[in-house]
């Protein structure tokens, strides 16, 4: 059974960092496309927004407004996948969700202050 739960979600100030974890179970996170997407705070499914993905051979994507700020990464051995957020900002709010094709985890809530 396919599981994914994201973790470290927070309250943080504009300018701060925080990392995402999302720890998989049944099935492998490097053989396959994992991303990363958010949904700001009222929005409905129109508002969820693809921010991240990264492909099984390593290729990294980003939505332009994340681009220089968050990186996408992946720990193989502990079947864990990642997103590092620096210098963030107030519209970064949302609650952040992992993926992995139709499968979507509990999302993390991340919030930051002006």
């Amino acid at each position: 059974e396919v599981q994914l739960q994201a973790s470290g979600g927070g309250l943080v100030q504009a300018g701060g960092s925080l990392r995402l974890s999302c720890a998989a179970s049944g099935f492998t996170v490097s053989t396959t496309t994992m991303t990363w997407t958010r949904q700001a705070p009222g929005k409905g499914l129109e508002g969820i927004e693809g921010i991240s993905g990264i492909t099984s051979d390593g290729t990294t994507s980003y939505r332009d407004s994340v681009k220089g700020r968050f990186t996408i990464s992946r720990d193989d051995a502990k079947n864990v996948l990642y997103l590092q957020m620096n210098n963030m900002k107030p519209e970064d709010t949302a609650v952040y969700y992992c993926n992995m094709g139709y499968h979507r985890g509990q999302g993390t809530l991340v919030t930051v202050s002006s």
